[in-house]
């Protein structure tokens, strides 16, 4: 059997629509929408996944999670009950299988103040029914999910705030049952999953140092601190935001204060083989969160008309990157 290769699909929101980008094709530059989804009118959404075959949407807005086709049309939707009246501090996050089979939510009840710890909830993606709900010990206000390329299982990053981060991860068999793991820290968040599959990155939650991690053990394979990086760590921290650039590569960026207090941030390479550095690449944007490492050897940045940007790697680590036509 010949396994089919799904393109790599990624969402935008503006304008009140949903606008979908295949991030891994032979294009560079401004990338341009492949569909564009009409939510529900009044639905503000929170977060979104597009099947990779482009005729489904499925988003979160704080009260539920909502599937429609291309043209619009309802497939499914499941209310959060009961409804939450706070407008702030919680943001319910969803993402799609690999298969696209399943659809996982992750649901910040504790601070929606519906009482009781956050879900985490995965639906059949066709008919909407609740396959597997998971409670748990968390009290988030988000959370990101990272799909595994190889494996599919599915990691969840949990942010509380002042008090951590939890990172889980999930898998579903064939039966339709799931198996959950929790890692046994409350101070790592996940950054990025290894395009081979093989590792995963992670950042202190007090921005002391990033560590990689064995997949799926979650062992230490190494951690740098920011003196690692030849600065001082009382002037400067990891920012939670890189990823891995190639399998082998991996991008961390570090940031700090200057004198006049102006914020400064520069994006560093790291050969994660050999755990050395391997110099800085200069990438233009405007916070340390907008570089988007695609794995590939390429990045996104936002564009001025809200479109994202594909970059390649330039041949200097520390020359300006130039689009490709």
């Amino acid at each position: 059997m010949i396994s089919v290769r799904h393109p790599k699909v990624i969402t935008r929101h503006r304008d009140g629509r949903i606008y979908a980008y295949v991030t891994d094709s032979g294009v560079f530059g401004v990338l341009e929408p492949v569909a564009v989804f009409q939510p529900r009118p009044g639905d503000e959404v929170v977060e979104s996944a597009v099947r990779p075959d482009l005729e489904r949407v499925v988003y979160t807005t704080l009260n539920g999670v909502v599937c429609l086709t291309r043209a619009g049309d309802l497939v499914w939707s499941s209310n959060f009950e009961p409804h939450s009246d706070r407008p702030h501090g919680h943001r319910p996050g969803c993402a799609l299988s690999s298969d696209g089979r399943t659809v996982w939510v992750y649901r910040p009840d504790a601070m929606a103040g519906r009482g009781g710890g956050d879900q985490w909830v995965v639906y059949d993606a066709d008919s909407g029914a609740v396959l597997v709900r998971r409670e748990l010990e968390t009290v988030g206000h988000g959370a990101g999910h990272h799909v595994h390329p190889v494996d599919g299982s599915i990691y969840l990053d949990i942010g509380e705030g002042q008090d951590g981060s939890v990172i889980l991860r999930g898998t579903a068999g064939a039966s339709g049952e799931a198996e959950f793991v929790t890692y046994p820290w409350w101070d790592r968040c996940l950054i990025d999953l290894a395009p081979d599959g093989q590792q995963f990155m992670t950042v202190d939650h007090g921005q002391a140092d990033v560590a990689f991690h064995r997949h799926p053990s979650g062992d230490v394979l190494f951690t740098l601190p920011v003196e690692a990086f030849g600065l001082d760590p009382e002037e400067t921290f990891v920012e939670w935001s890189g990823g891995y650039l190639t399998p082998d590569l991996a991008v961390v960026t570090l940031g700090g204060e200057g004198q006049d207090e102006e914020e400064w941030f520069r994006h560093h390479l790291i050969d994660v083989r050999t755990s050395a550095l391997s110099g800085e690449i200069a990438v233009e944007v405007t916070n340390p969160y907008e570089l988007v490492p695609l794995g590939d050897g390429s990045w996104l940045t936002d564009g001025p008309d809200g479109n994202p940007v594909r970059w390649s790697h330039a041949p200097l680590p520390s020359s300006p990157p130039h689009p490709e036509g």
